[in-house]
């Protein structure tokens, strides 16, 4: 029998609920707890077995609770990560392909005008500027810092697409890199694989 959270929610708050109550009937009458206490002839100062059992058995729930809500918030940063890095090296490939489809860059024909590997994107490619003294100068024009690393696999080592793959191949062609994906194999908290984004 599974739980779904509205009644783990449900049975926390019943619990609580009583909790609080036995609480608020030990508290209620303190001149009563004293002189119950005074008459078992305890009269230390502190907290009493069934006190520090209550406190741990509350603690115990409210942490049992929030375990799997921190779980849950610890996967969602890293798929916001993964969206973040995933987005960036694809405009940084989108870049190269713009500057190769305006000829500003010479490309070799059967890479369609996209980059050979990330590493183009990080060295930089010489790109053709034209002066207003008719001169053609080129620069070096570098597309990423550095390569995102994938927080799924802790890596910086991407499943990689060429324009001539089929759109879910997982083999590498090695023509060009048309697309980068995750290797990771499961699934995020909206149901989709991670190899899909």
């Amino acid at each position: 029998m599974t739980l779904d959270k509205l009644t783990i929610k449900n049975l926390l708050i019943i619990i609580a609920d009583t909790i609080n109550t036995i609480m608020i009937r030990i508290y209620s009458n303190p001149d009563k707890r004293i002189s119950l206490m005074r008459a078992n002839g305890i009269t230390q100062k502190g907290f009493t077995l069934v006190e520090m059992l209550v406190t741990l058995t509350i603690l115990a729930i409210l942490a049992s609770a929030i375990l799997p809500l921190a779980k849950t918030a610890v996967k969602r940063e890293r798929e916001i990560e993964l969206r973040r890095n995933l987005r960036i090296i694809r405009e940084a490939i989108d870049a190269y392909k713009r500057l190769a489809d305006e000829k500003k860059i010479e490309v070799e024909e059967e890479t369609e005008g996209y980059p050979p590997d990330l590493e183009t994107l990080i060295n930089g490619v010489e790109v053709k500027v034209e002066s207003k003294e008719e001169k053609s100068n080129t620069k070096i024009i570098k597309f990423l810092r550095r390569i995102p690393k994938d927080p799924m696999t802790n890596s910086d080592d991407w499943g990689l697409r060429s324009y001539q793959d089929d759109p879910d191949s997982d083999v590498w062609g090695g023509e060009n890199v048309y697309d980068v994906y995750t290797k990771n194999e499961g699934k995020a908290l909206d149901g989709t694989k991670y190899k899909e984004w």
